[in-house]
C-alpha cells in the first residue's frame, strides 16, 4: 500500500515525477522564456527587408527547405518552448490574415522583449511593464490612422489600383522587380477573385494561382494566360487545337491486364496474328468510341501504348500526358471536366 504522506522536506519537487523540475521567479522563468523569444526573433530578423538573407532549415524528415519568408521558416523550425510558440503562432495568425509583416510581427515582438528584459533587471514589475505596453498600444491605436498612405475601395477595385497597392509588398522580396510583377500579380488577381454574397468581400484562392517557370526566359518576359500551363510536350503529331472538347483519364490509355495469371497456347503463326489481331481491334474500337464524342485532346495521367497512340494518330486527336496528379485536378477544375478511371468514351458531363 502506497503511504500518501507529504514528504515537507522535499517541497514541490516531492510531488512531481522524476526528472520533473519547477522554475519561478525572475532569473528562472520569466527571462529564460524572454530568451527563447529573442533567439527566435534573431533568427529571423536577418531575413527582414529586400536584402535579407535566405534561411537553410532541414526538418526532421532531412528535407531541406531555404528561404526568407518567416512564415515557413517558423513552419519548419517545429517550435516546442511555449514562449516562444507563442510568437510562431502570432506570425501563423498574421499571414492568415494579411498574407504578409509575419517577420515584422516576429521582430517587433523580439525588440519589445529585448527592452521588457532591461526594464525587469532594472527593478520594474512585470505588471508595471505591460501597463505600460498596454498604453503603448491605445497610443497606436491613435495615431496609426493619421499614417494612412493610400486607400483602396473594395467597390472600385481596378487593375491598376490594385498593383499599385502591391507594389511595396512586392518590393520587400523582389525590390527592382516589383513594377513588372505588380501588374501581372493584380490582373491574376482580379480573374480569379470571388465576391461573397453575405459580406460583399472579395477572396482569392491562391491555389488557383500558378507559376511555371520556362527555362532561358527573363522576368520581363512574364505574363498571365487564363486557363492551364504545363511544361510537357505532346505526345502526338498535332500539337494546336482550338475550340477542342476534351477527355482526361487519370488512368494509362493501354490494354489492362488480367488479375490472375493465365497461359495461351498457340499452335501455329495463324493463331499468333490472331491472337495481336484481337487486341487491335478492341483497342480501335475504344479510341474510335472516344473520337465519336467529339474528343480533340485526350489528357492522360499514365502511360499511353504504342498500339493506342497508333489509333490516336488515326483519328486526328492530340494527346498530352500528365503524370502529377495535382497538376491534372488543376486541369480538371480549369477547364471543368471529370478524371475517368477507366478507358472509354466520356459522357458530355464528364468533358471539358
Amino acid at each position: 500500500m502506497t503511504s500518501m504522506a507529504l514528504n515537507s522536506a522535499a517541497g514541490l519537487s516531492g510531488m512531481l515525477k522524476d526528472g520533473h523540475t519547477s522554475l519561478e521567479g525572475l532569473d528562472a522563468a520569466t527571462l529564460r522564456n524572454i530568451s527563447a523569444s529573442k533567439e527566435l526573433s534573431r533568427i529571423v530578423q536577418t531575413s527582414l527587408g529586400p536584402n535579407g538573407m535566405n534561411k537553410l532549415v532541414v526538418n526532421h524528415l532531412e528535407r531541406i527547405t531555404v528561404t526568407s519568408d518567416c512564415a515557413t521558416i517558423v513552419k519548419e523550425l517545429e517550435i516546442e518552448h511555449p514562449a516562444a510558440k507563442m510568437l510562431s503562432l502570432a506570425a501563423k495568425m498574421q499571414d492568415e490574415e494579411c498574407g504578409d509583416g509575419t517577420n515584422l510581427t516576429v521582430s517587433f515582438a523580439g525588440g519589445l522583449l529585448n527592452a521588457t528584459e532591461e526594464l525587469l533587471r532594472s527593478g520594474l514589475h512585470t505588471s508595471e511593464v505591460i501597463a505600460g505596453f498596454k498604453k503603448a498600444g491605445g497610443y497606436l491605436d491613435k495615431i496609426l490612422p493619421t499614417l494612412v498612405n493610400k486607400t483602396v475601395d473594395v467597390n472600385d477595385v481596378s487593375e491598376l489600383v490594385l498593383a499599385e497597392a502591391i507594389k511595396p509588398v512586392l518590393a520587400a522580396k523582389q525590390f527592382g522587380s516589383d513594377v513588372v510583377l505588380a501588374p501581372l500579380i493584380a490582373k491574376a488577381c482580379l480573374a480569379t477573385a470571388s465576391k461573397s454574397d453575405s459580406t460583399g468581400k472579395f477572396s482569392v484562392s491562391p491555389d488557383t494561382v500558378r507559376v511555371t517557370k520556362i527555362l532561358g526566359g527573363r522576368m520581363d518576359q512574364s505574363e498571365v494566360i487564363h486557363g492551364f500551363v504545363t511544361l510537357r510536350n505532346v505526345e502526338t503529331t498535332i500539337t494546336s487545337v482550338s475550340d477542342a472538347k476534351i477527355t482526361v483519364f487519370g488512368c494509362g490509355i493501354e490494354a489492362s491486364g488480367t488479375e490472375a495469371k493465365g497461359t495461351v497456347l498457340m499452335n501455329n503463326a495463324e493463331d499468333l496474328k490472331g491472337y495481336n489481331k484481337s487486341e487491335e481491334v478492341k483497342m480501335e474500337e475504344i479510341i474510335k468510341s472516344i473520337a465519336d464524342t467529339g474528343t480533340k485532346v485526350v489528357v492522360t495521367g499514365g502511360t499511353v501504348s504504342e498500339m493506342a497512340m497508333h489509333f490516336i494518330e488515326r483519328y486526328n486527336m492530340m494527346c498530352v500526358k500528365i503524370t502529377s496528379k495535382w497538376e491534372l485536378r488543376r486541369l480538371c477544375s480549369a477547364i471543368n471536366a471529370s478524371a475517368l478511371v477507366r478507358v472509354g468514351p466520356a459522357t458530355p458531363d464528364e468533358m471539358g
